[in-house]
């Protein structure tokens, strides 16, 4: 196996395949990436056993075909350091050491066989559904917010998946939440009769975001029974999903709240992050005295002291106040795209329905704090 390639070309495959490959392993192989050299292209796969990464790279010049395993990290790192657009020079001189050449640049890398590297298939039967690129990854940038960590309930550890109509449209819905807040949003589909829902992890999740931003390739989606596979140019993702029920998240949307309170998102934001400095562990949260025509905000710890600000906004009922966790509500005004956040309220204590009026196929939902 021997190979030359371009540093920059091989570096921006290598940073996804390090960010898949988990950093403590009981496998040794599964700390390394697999490189095949076959039918005039380089294969790049890395895998933790739940997520799959490949990559086709053609920009290469091969001089011996062959394939072998090496770290991941080690590679990753020396790439980083080598000069951009520096060539690379790859030659396997036996089963475990492969040789890395870069202008004064010497190395031997150690590798593992093979034959020790899990195989997979990336054979899907299900017919592929076109997606757009840039609005499904506004859809995951605005549910991923409300992903549970609690690993006790893990069916709502991700973004579950699943077909939804109005109007007589299509739509594929994203929703995710962790009992505290809930985010939804989706984006109109054809040939929806091809998808399954499904519930895809927060890992897969996180990466198909940095793969989506990088990238304005066409993005394609296939599903099984238990996995799914996302094709995106030259790459391919193929994540398990997991196993479990979603629950009935549309039993907590309010459908009857009157009291309306119109809020410019920006203001609002740097309103909470400023009166939210007082506290430490950012455990104390955030109180509204809503009026007519201004909120009051203040946060109190006992630890570190108070913040008290006044901003505009408007609101159809009498005074109302109302506390929330400060992070949740920065998390949700930092995804609404329009000038103004619409906040929907019955009363202190029931769940609050929180509106982009510039994107009605998103929601979310949050859940008042009782301090």
């Amino acid at each position: 196996m021997q190979f030359q390639i371009n540093r920059d070309v091989l570096l921006k495959s290598l940073s996804i395949a390090h960010n898949i490959i988990e950093r403590k392993n009981t496998l040794p192989i599964l700390s390394n990436v697999l490189m095949q050299l076959k039918n005039k292209k380089l294969s790049i796969i890395a895998t933790d056993l739940d997520l799959i990464f490949y990559d086709e790279i053609e920009d290469v010049k091969i001089i011996n075909e062959g394939s072998t395993t090496t770290s991941a990290a080690i590679l990753y790192d020396i790439l980083r350091k080598i000069s951009a657009n520096s060539e690379l020079n790859f030659d396997l001189k036996s089963e475990n050491k492969l040789s890395l050449k870069s202008e004064n640049s010497d190395f031997n890398l150690l590798c593992l066989p093979i034959d020790n590297f899990p195989t997979f298939s990336d054979e899907f039967e299900g017919n592929e559904v076109a997606l757009n690129n840039s609005r499904f990854l506004k859809l995951l940038n605005k549910t991923k917010i409300a992903i549970s960590n609690d690993d006790t309930r893990h069916y709502l550890n991700g973004v579950f998946l699943h077909l939804t109509e109005a109007n007589g449209r299509s739509f594929l819905t994203g929703v995710a939440t962790d009992s505290h807040r809930l985010s939804s949003s989706s984006l109109e589909i054809e040939n929806a009769n091809e998808f399954s829902s499904l519930i895809l992890p927060k890992k897969t999740v996180f990466q198909l975001c940095s793969l989506l931003t990088d990238t304005k390739d066409q993005l394609t989606i296939q599903t099984s029974e238990n996995k799914i596979k996302f094709s995106i140019g030259k790459i391919k993702l193929v994540s398990k999903v997991i196993d479990g029920k979603f629950p009935d998240y549309k039993k907590v949307v309010p459908i009857d709240n009157k009291k309306k309170l119109v809020v410019p998102s920006d203001d609002f934001i740097k309103s909470i992050e400023r009166v939210a400095s007082v506290s430490i562990d950012g455990k104390e949260g955030v109180k509204l005295a809503i009026n007519k025509d201004n909120i009051q905000l203040s946060v109190n710890s006992a630890n570190s002291g108070e913040g008290n600000e006044k901003i505009k906004a408007e609101f159809n009922s009498e005074n109302l106040k109302i506390s929330f966790n400060s992070k949740y509500l920065i998390d949700i005004a930092s995804e609404i795209e329009d000038k103004n956040l619409s906040m929907n309220l019955k009363d202190s204590v029931s769940p609050v329905l929180i509106e982009d009026l510039s994107d009605k196929n998103s929601y979310y939902v949050i859940m008042p704090m009782k301090i």
